[in-house]
């Protein structure tokens, strides 16, 4: 298991190791400030959880992985340099010689096996199952055990580890297929069952909310979770997050938590995003992203006051790369992207989901916002460079210099934006003062301990 720490002393740990549902939903939609809950409309809800999780189970998996043994680095080899006076003896002294031999008859070690387990679904009925990525990868046998006991040996398995989406091919008959929902259409509170293989004991069946959307916690390059406190554990890595028409909207994937179990805090790719790459990765073998090529943030509050934008709406430009496509269609650092190919923006995570799924080659309309002006700029499409890190789009890519800068900041604890002209013009500047203007100060931090102020 896979664990990466963070702030607060949080553990991202990677946990790789249409029935019944009208009377239900209308008891979700109904306000029960003043009613009690009946045994009636409690039953309803446990009949449809009943129901999901039996027309599920066909379509979900245990996976099982093997790294097959390996010599160790070779103990038997002569533990001196090649010019070393001791190599000789070793080789031309009788005394040495024999001793050596015994020592080299001797069996050679093996490293131990590597075993993990993980789960996965039925995504179709020829065969092909979607699981995360982290699940599978560095395997040399992939095994795959059905609901009715049945196991198959993985014939083809395709990894995105940017996403954390793997799809694997079993050559199996009588499949059943789990359909796909609409994760855009989750909102927070929505009832959603997780169900996979914890701890390699056995298939089970948890229930949660949705509790939070957009969630990036930083374990992977491409993030844009579903944040549930269904139950996830060591094990349900791959298994599906349901809705309650029995859709998958998501794959679990990961776990926040300070003991390495569950804690309430679990994470889950949204479906359309594993849709999307899981089409990539079966037409092309890999994924074909589109980049644009800037470092972008979200737009604070007080700056959107400012602009005269929506709360939530847009993102702003801190970097441009050189060679992009950014560069080529003239976006500037200041400049608030609005809407990209017919697709409103909300921020750098909404951004990148757009823009990776562009076709490469074509070119597409950007409504940006310069100096209280609306622009359209045509952007023309490019591959994604193998070496290029999404996460790049998420901050400035001023190289050590700024991570110094940036460094700073953080320990300051403030927040700060580029100061483009239309913003100077606001605060009162003058239009030759160039630098960041700062956003928020954190309350009890250096930086308000020193004076410094918002503006």
């Amino acid at each position: 298991m896979k664990a990466l720490t963070a702030n607060r002393n949080w553990m991202f740990a990677i946990i790789g190791s249409a029935c019944l549902v009208g009377a239900a939903v209308g008891m979700a939609q109904k306000d029960t400030s003043t009613d009690v809950p009946t045994a009636a409309t409690v039953q309803d809800l446990s009949n449809v959880f009943r129901e999901i999780s039996r027309k599920a189970m066909p379509a979900i998996v245990s996976i099982e992985t093997v790294s097959k043994t390996s010599q160790v680095a070779d103990s038997h080899a002569l533990p001196f340099d090649e010019n070393s006076p001791f190599q000789d003896l070793f080789q031309n002294d009788p005394r040495f010689k024999d001793m050596l031999k015994q020592f080299q008859n001797q069996p050679r070690q093996q490293a131990p096996r590597r075993m993990g387990t993980g789960s996965g679904f039925i995504i179709n009925k020829s065969g092909l199952v979607m699981t995360n990525s982290h699940v599978v990868n560095g395997a040399d046998v992939v095994k795959v055990t059905l609901n009715d006991g049945r196991v198959f040996t993985a014939s083809d398995i395709r990894m995105d580890p940017r996403s954390d989406v793997a799809v694997i091919k079993i050559d199996a008959p009588d499949l059943t297929a789990l359909p796909m929902g609409d994760s855009s259409k989750m909102e927070i509170g929505d009832w959603v069952l997780a169900i996979g293989n914890p701890f390699g004991i056995g298939m089970s069946v948890t229930n949660g909310i949705i509790s939070a959307k957009g969630r990036g916690p930083g374990i992977n390059d491409r993030e844009d979770y579903l944040q549930t406190d269904a139950a996830i554990n060591p094990g349900n890595s791959g298994g599906p997050l349901l809705n309650l028409r029995g859709e998958v909207i998501g794959i679990n994937t990961a776990i926040s938590s300070r003991s390495g179990g569950y804690d309430g805090v679990g994470f889950a790719i949204p479906v359309n995003m594993a849709r999307w790459v899981s089409g990539q990765l079966i037409e092309h073998g890999q994924v074909k992203r589109s980049f644009l090529g800037v470092g972008i943030q979200p737009i604070s509050n007080e700056l959107a006051k400012s602009f005269n934008i929506k709360v939530g709406q847009g993102a702003i430009i801190t970097q441009v790369m050189e060679g992009s496509p950014a560069e080529a269609a003239g976006l500037k650092t200041g400049d608030i992207i609005l809407n990209f190919a017919n697709k409103d923006v909300s921020g750098p995570r909404n951004l990148q989901g757009i823009v990776e799924q562009l076709i490469v080659g074509k070119t597409y309309v950007m409504e940006i916002l310069r100096d209280g002006k609306h622009i359209n700029q045509n952007i023309t499409m490019k591959e994604m460079p193998k070496s290029f890190s999404v996460a790049k789009d998420e901050k400035p890519l001023e190289g050590d210099k700024q991570e110094k800068s940036k460094t700073s900041v953080n320990e300051l604890k403030i927040e700060v934006q580029p100061l483009t002209e239309e913003l100077a013009h606001q605060l009162g500047y003058s239009d030759h003062v160039k630098g960041v203007v700062i956003t928020s100060v954190e309350p009890g931090s250096p930086a308000e301990e020193a004076g410094l102020m918002k503006g």
